[in-house]
């Protein structure tokens, strides 16, 4: 059911947006589903295991859920638009505790969806200078969607080695 009513949702802000922002509203339709479901997997796992990481020198489960609500607010800023006053990007990485993470996570989620919108169709073709990459900003706002699906896809193999069943695939 929960499929069901994400698909509709997706469906409808897709058809509510006019022609003009097609490719914006359809890249935030996709990134919705996405962190939805980076959001349920970070719920799915417990205290404890987000201290977890594979081998030594990669990423815990809590440090790559920051990483990805850190990488939000950076894409966004490279293409103008400063996180809220109260974001210390400095520290985001220095948040702890699962309840912390997860509302750190959130928080930038919702601003990187507002900010996708808030690119106008004229400027797709601008070009930005990433720090890893120069590209326009169609190319920034794909990689906002493509960077939280390639850590959805970090966060599955997480889950699944410690026994956590992905909630939507139950």
């Amino acid at each position: 059911m929960k499929k069901i009513i994400l698909v509709f949702m997706v469906l409808a802000m897709t058809i509510s947006y006019s022609q003009d922002n097609l490719a914006q509203s359809t890249i935030q339709s996709v990134l919705t589903g996405n962190q939805a479901q980076v959001i349920q997997l970070a719920e799915a796992f417990s205290e404890e295991q987000y201290d977890w990481r594979p081998s030594d020198g990669v990423s815990s489960v809590g440090e790559a859920l920051l990483h990805v609500a850190g990488a939000n607010y950076y894409l966004a800023s490279k293409m103008g638009f400063a996180p809220p006053t109260d974001v210390d990007m400095m520290g985001i990485g220095k948040t702890t505790g699962k309840e912390n993470i997860i509302a750190t996570l959130k928080k930038s989620n919702a601003f990187v969806l507002e900010t996708i919108m808030m690119v106008e169709s004229a400027q797709l073709n601008e070009e930005v200078d990433f720090g890893f990459a120069k590209m326009n900003k169609l190319g920034g706002l794909l990689s906002m969607m493509e960077h939280n699906g390639e850590h959805k896809g970090q966060l599955i193999a997480y889950a699944r080695s410690n026994g956590v069943v992905p909630p939507w695939s139950e």
